[in-house]
């Protein structure tokens, strides 16, 4: 099967997926008055499965191992949740917390450094890396701001940042070993 053709039917797959995930929220609007979504809703929540899995397949499709196509795909579940739980409730406060628009200063440090480093393993672990440092920089930035001036507040600011900060730097990590393979493949070609 040739690239176009594998491209296509796994675009069409993460278009049945986004469609089956988006008719969950569709068909609890019948049943309750607790699910409330709006077609913006349901369009940004549309581009960004697609544009996420469409993302994976593209970069996936281009991976020299397994350990770089997990690597990618935590990485783009991780961008992916991490928007869409700002989206919906906020990682600091509510969504409608102002500072919480410093997480587009996180994903723009992994944006920007995936494009510098043209995805290779080695610079995505760097800037994987780059990305973790830049969410404790958000909870540095909430804390003097005042966000966290509880116990409860300051609690669930270090967890969920930290949670997403976990997964960045595991992602890094797999990206490492991936370079570390592919060197391995490189220096016994015969395995």
């Amino acid at each position: 099967m040739n690239f176009n053709n594998k491209l296509i039917k796994h675009s069409l797959i993460f278009v049945l997926i986004t469609i089956i995930l988006l008719s969950i929220p569709l068909i609890a609007m019948q049943f309750t008055n607790e699910v409330k979504w709006t077609f913006f809703d349901f369009l940004v929540a549309g581009i960004l499965l697609m544009g996420t899995g469409i993302s994976f397949v593209l970069l996936a499709n281009k991976a020299q191992n397994k350990t770089y196509k997990l690597a990618i795909g935590l990485t783009l579940g991780t961008a992916l949740f991490m928007i869409w739980s700002n989206l919906a409730v906020g990682i600091i406060g509510d969504e409608d917390t102002p500072i919480n628009i410093l997480y587009l200063g996180v994903l723009g440090v992994g944006t920007i450094g995936s494009f510098i480093s043209r995805f290779k393993p080695k610079g995505m672990s760097l800037t994987l890396i780059l990305t973790a440092i830049s969410q404790v920089i958000v909870i540095i930035i909430a804390l003097f701001e005042g966000y966290g001036n509880t116990l409860n507040l300051l609690r669930e600011l270090l967890l969920v940042n930290g949670f997403f900060i976990v997964l960045w730097l595991g992602a890094a990590y797999l990206f490492k070993k991936s370079s570390e393979e592919r060197n391995e493949v490189r220096l016994n070609p015969t395995s």
